[in-house]
């Protein structure tokens, strides 16, 4: 697999592709106004604790109070351990005016505030320290069960501190790389502390890496052929970390010079323009239906002009086994986060459900985010949850639509219409005025001619009145006025 990262720099915003052959897989567009904050260590300062809902809010210097949930706090066993404690109750944990260090795990998205831990952890290339975990973990990616033991017993030989996970990226290192890792990881987790010492509340402890920087320690390895920059002071800036850091990376690390804009050699912008559709063709003829909302993602899979062969089963097998490869690659290419419910086409045979669930598996493991597929619920819909850290494609690039107001529909021109007239009884009744003027849409007012409206309720009322277009109404906004 022909794997690439290209970095492209505008004069406000970062944008990192990660191709895999020639086919853009995933996205990550930073802007110098909203920078990420997933990873930064602060000093918080306890505002509200809430019983009810087993969280606190915290005040970590940002616009708007982080969110603290009990399950997040250190007290409980780590995610990666075979059993959950029960949790205890927050006031037990935490009370108003409290200072406590805490770690952003989510950036604010729309008008949720950033979600905090209190489980501290710091990450090299290679290896994460995580104080409190009281042992050495390994990436469940590294499947070698000879490997895993081999990195763990290294790790072990090395330092009394059992606090560490060990990274997908180590398979393969040398005891010098953990070693280097090790100390770098010392170094940093002692900074932090004294910080911590004289850190008055709000304050941020620890800067995580900036985002080409986190990008070349975390997504860059050995099948990555190369990472191509398209600014001279980033590709220096790149290369002199990659030195001190992770020298195994510094000869993939390339200047872009080329004539034709570096995202142009691989066609993003226009697989950008696709990713914000809502529908997604498959090659068979079937297609998808990607519908975001702030509870959750559906996508509905639909055989379109697909017929298939030999018959309707088969045809619906293959469509379904066919739409989870676009599935787990539109998943990573829009960052669609949290609960994501898929809409399979109705499989009769149990085996066939099956194939397809593998399939979705399969496809799923290339992804960097933790993704955990729940199976098929009764209602025949397969359910997923995919880590979210941060705000998808979509809503980086677009806004709220001023027309529906994010609805995905407007009133109809006959429902305007209705309400008009239905405003002008009510003011007649309580006023009795001589005439009414109606501002509104252009669409509207047509309709109000064109369909006699206008002239009935003139009969009605046994009063004038007039209609006038306003350019700048949309379709559902109107006024009457008096006269």
């Amino acid at each position: 697999m022909a794997e690439e990262l290209l970095i492209s720099v505008l004069a406000r915003q970062i944008q990192i592709s990660l191709v895999e052959n020639g086919v853009l897989q995933e996205t990550l567009i930073e802007r110098t106004d909203r920078s990420g904050l997933v990873g930064n260590i602060y000093l918080g300062k306890v505002l509200r604790v809430l019983p009810g809902m087993q969280s606190a809010f915290v005040d970590v210097g940002l616009s708007r109070a982080a969110f603290l949930h009990v399950a997040d706090m250190s007290y409980a066993t780590p995610e990666t351990a075979d059993e959950v404690l029960e949790p205890p109750n927050i006031t037990s944990l935490l009370s108003e005016g409290q200072q406590i260090p805490v770690q952003i795990v989510k950036d604010p998205i729309g008008n949720k505030g950033a979600r905090l831990t209190t489980r501290l952890s710091l990450a090299a290339r290679y290896l994460v320290w995580m104080p409190g975990l009281d042992r050495i973990g390994v990436s469940q990616r590294i499947a070698d069960e000879a490997e895993r033991e081999r990195l763990k017993a290294a790790v072990e030989s090395l330092t009394q501190d059992h606090n560490y996970i060990i990274r997908t990226a180590a398979e393969g290192c040398t005891v010098g790389d953990i070693r280097s890792d090790i100390e770098f990881l010392n170094r940093m987790s002692l900074k932090v502390k004294d910080r911590l010492k004289t850190a008055k509340p709000g304050v941020m402890v620890y800067e995580e890496l900036p985002v080409t920087m986190r990008t070349l320690r975390d997504l860059v390895w050995e099948k990555t052929d190369r990472v191509r920059i398209d600014n001279r002071e980033l590709f220096q800036r790149a290369v002199l970390f990659a030195e001190n850091f992770v020298p195994v990376i510094k000869d993939k690390i390339h200047f872009y010079e080329g004539a034709r804009p570096l995202f142009d050699l691989y066609n993003i912008e226009e697989e950008m323009r696709r990713s914000l559709s809502r529908q997604v063709s498959l090659k068979s003829g079937g297609y998808l239906v990607i519908d975001q909302r702030e509870a959750m993602t559906t996508i509905d899979v639909n055989t379109g002009g697909f017929v298939g062969h030999r018959n309707l089963e088969e045809t619906i097998f293959k469509t379904n086994l066919e739409a989870t490869h676009t599935i787990a690659r539109q998943m990573r290419l829009r960052n669609l986060g949290g609960m994501i419910i898929i809409d399979f086409i109705d499989m009769i045979k149990d085996e066939h459900k099956k194939q397809v669930l593998r399939a979705l598996e399969k496809a799923l493991m290339s992804d960097h985010v933790k993704t955990t597929i729940s199976g098929v619920s009764e209602l025949g819909l397969v359910e997923v949850t995919r880590k979210r850290t941060r705000q998808s494609i979509e809503q980086q690039l677009c806004e709220t639509c001023p027309t529906c107001s994010g609805r995905g529909t407007i009133r109809s021109v006959e429902t305007v219409s209705n309400d008009i007239i239905k405003e002008i009884l009510r003011s007649q009744a309580a006023y009795d005025a001589e005439g009414y003027l109606v501002l509104a849409s252009q669409s509207v007012v047509d309709y109000m001619i064109e369909t006699s409206l206008l002239a009935d309720l003139e009969d009605r009322l046994s009063r004038p009145v007039k209609l006038q277009v306003e350019v700048l109404y949309n379709q559902e906004n109107y006024d009457v006025v008096l006269t």
